[in-house]
Formats: C-alpha cells, sequence, structure tokens
C-alpha cells in the first residue's frame, strides 16, 4: 500500500476517502494520487491534460496544462474551480500528514475508465474510494458504481464511507467461508497485521442455524495455524442473512476495518453472493478493505 489512488467528485464520502488514504499513507510511508474527471461537452478536443501536485508540504501546484488551446469559457472556468477545489484538499492534506507526498490527476473521461488507467500508470496498489447508499440518482460513489470497481479493480479496493478520524485500527474483522480458494488471502492478512500490530485479528465465518458450528471453529483455527495468523479470535455467527450477520458482528467489536477476500473478476468469495457484497461495502459502519490474491 504504497501507492494509494483517491477518486475524487469533491463530495463528502470522496473526501472521507482521501483523508483515510492519506492517514493510512502515513502508516505505510506510502504516496497519495487525488484523481479527479471532468465531464467535457462532446466533441472538446482537449485530452491528454492533467496537473500534478508536489509532496505535501504548502507548496504551490502548477496551473493546469493542456495538449491545445482550451474550448472555450466554459472549459478554462470548471478547470478554475476544480483547480481550487483540488488545492483546498492539498492544504487538508499537508495539516493532517506533512511528510506525506499527494499528487492530482485531473482526466476528461468517466471516473471509472480513468481509475482503471491510473492505476496502470501510477502503479498503484490500492484505491480508496468513498461510498454511498441507494440515491434516487446516479452517482459516481453509488452502490452499483462501487461494487463494479470492486470487482474489475486490478488491485484492492478500500471503501469508506464515514469520517476515520486518525485511522488507528485496532480491531479488524476477516469474514469469509474459509474455503479452499480463500488461501490466497493468507500472506494479504500477515501484510495486513504487519501494518497495523498492535490491532486484533477476528477471524469470522457467517453460517445458518443447521451449520455444523464445531466444524466451523475447526476450520477457522485451522486456517489461522497454517498461515501463522498471531493476536487472532475466531467467531462463528448465526444469520439467515449473511451480510447482516458480518455487519452485526462488526459493530459488537467495534471493528475498525473490515477485510472481504475477492476473486478478481469473478467477483467475491461465493459466500458474498445476492448482492451482499454491494450490502457490506456501502452500508457497514466500519472502512471494508477487498484482499485480493498475492
Amino acid at each position: 500500500m504504497k501507492n494509494i489512488l483517491v477518486p475524487t467528485d469533491f463530495s463528502a464520502e470522496s473526501h472521507y476517502a482521501f483523508e483515510a488514504a492519506v492517514r493510512l499513507a502515513q502508516h505505510t510511508g506510502g504516496q497519495v494520487t487525488l484523481l479527479h474527471t471532468v465531464e467535457l461537452p462532446d466533441g472538446d478536443e482537449t485530452a491528454n491534460f492533467s496537473t500534478y501536485g508536489s509532496p505535501v508540504n504548502g507548496s504551490v501546484l502548477p496551473n493546469s496544462t493542456t495538449s491545445g488551446p482550451p474550448s472555450g469559457l466554459f472549459v478554462k472556468k470548471l478547470l478554475q474551480v476544480n483547480n481550487e477545489h483540488l488545492h483546498q484538499l492539498m492544504a487538508e492534506a499537508a495539516e493532517w500528514a506533512p511528510a506525506v507526498v499527494v499528487q492530482e490527476l485531473m482526466r476528461p473521461t468517466s471516473l471509472n475508465e480513468a481509475i482503471l488507467t491510473a492505476i496502470g500508470q501510477q502503479h498503484a496498489d490500492l484505491v480508496v474510494m468513498g461510498a454511498q447508499p441507494h440515491t434516487a440518482t446516479e452517482h459516481f460513489f453509488s452502490v452499483s458504481n462501487t461494487e463494479r470497481l470492486m470487482r474489475t479493480a486490478p488491485c484492492p479496493v478500500l471503501v469508506v464511507k464515514h469520517p476515520v478520524g486518525d485511522f488507528d485500527v485496532k480491531t479488524l474483522v476477516f469474514a469469509s467461508d474459509f474455503l479452499a480458494e480463500m488461501e490466497h488471502v493468507g500472506m494479504e492478512l500477515l501484510r495486513i497485521q504487519a501494518l497495523f500490530p498492535a490491532a486484533t485479528l477476528h477471524l469470522l465465518q457467517v453460517v445458518e442455524a443447521s451449520y455444523n458450528q464445531p466444524a466451523a471453529q475447526t476450520a477457522l483455527a485451522d486456517f489461522a495455524q497454517r498461515h501463522q495468523l498471531g493476536n487472532c479470535q475466531l467467531a462463528v455467527e448465526e444469520a439467515d442473512n449473511v451480510a447482516a450477520g458480518i455487519e452485526r458482528y462488526a459493530q459488537r467489536v467495534s471493528a475498525d476495518l473490515l477485510l472481504l477476500p475477492t476473486h478478481g473478476h469473478t467477483g467475491l468469495s461465493r459466500l458474498f453472493h445476492s448482492g451482499t457484497a454491494e450490502e457490506v461495502a456501502t452500508q457497514a459502519l466500519p472502512p471494508v478493505l477487498t484482499l485480493r490474491p498475492a
């Protein structure tokens, strides 16, 4: 988590994500790229423009440059306003973490496309994005877009729904079905534990009432032993709905970070089917981090 990418539309949700990314970069010694896109009028030829920041130490960012003349007053004003917003965010980051390096990018394309492109160009190993529940209007940080990015991004995605403060993680919850295909996350869990050495890791399996709970406990213990996970607590939660069980347990133990396994383009573990991923990522109180194969 050395190169952290944060998409922003200057909403409250994206602001929560940006602060979380900067705080996380303090822990990892990483840097943050703040990404914003501009929906330009049809036919605009202002491609390949971008702005770059500098270390967050109060220095002034350079003005936006373009590959050609601006396409009108509207675009000029739009870029000016967005640059002002970006400057404000950079100033806030300087107060939160003066040593963290932050750069900003602006792209004239859809945000989802810009994110996937920036991940490759910036060698991002984590995307931090805001999320909001269902609304009447389509919003980039809506449930459907959040879940889509969780499935398509080639790196882990951290979904943030509320302010995280200093992001001082003391309680981690990893929810899984602990089937054989979950073995790929063992190394990732060790890395997360190294990042937050004081945190307790809860291994959680949500089961129906008819499920053999002793067998579930054995699976959890075997998983922890195989991957040499220390400072662990094992938990089996009964629930008819997986998402509800995860949320209830996370709330009960005051989880600071919820971890979910993924299988790349096939989505989250089959434990998280029928919209469970969307529910957990956008409704659970703590931030949600997807873990991908190492």
